[in-house]
């Protein structure tokens, strides 16, 4: 194997760490952040429901 040829093969290997660890970051830290957003949109989707439920009910008191 020619000199050049190592030299190729290790930066492949090289470049082949960084894309693991690139995945990886996505799978534990952005998955979980998406998760953790997703969970409060839906705990102010609700909250939201709520709300108008409330005005909803005092408009057909009113009438």
């Amino acid at each position: 194997m020619t000199e050049e040829t190592k030299m190729i093969l290790a930066k492949l290997s090289e470049m082949d760490n960084k894309i693991t660890d690139i995945q990886l970051t996505l799978e534990n830290e952005t998955n979980r952040n998406i998760k953790i957003i997703a969970e409060g949109h839906l705990d102010l989707s609700r909250k939201l429901d709520e709300a108008l439920k409330v005005e909803n009910e005092k408009e057909m008191l009113l009438i």
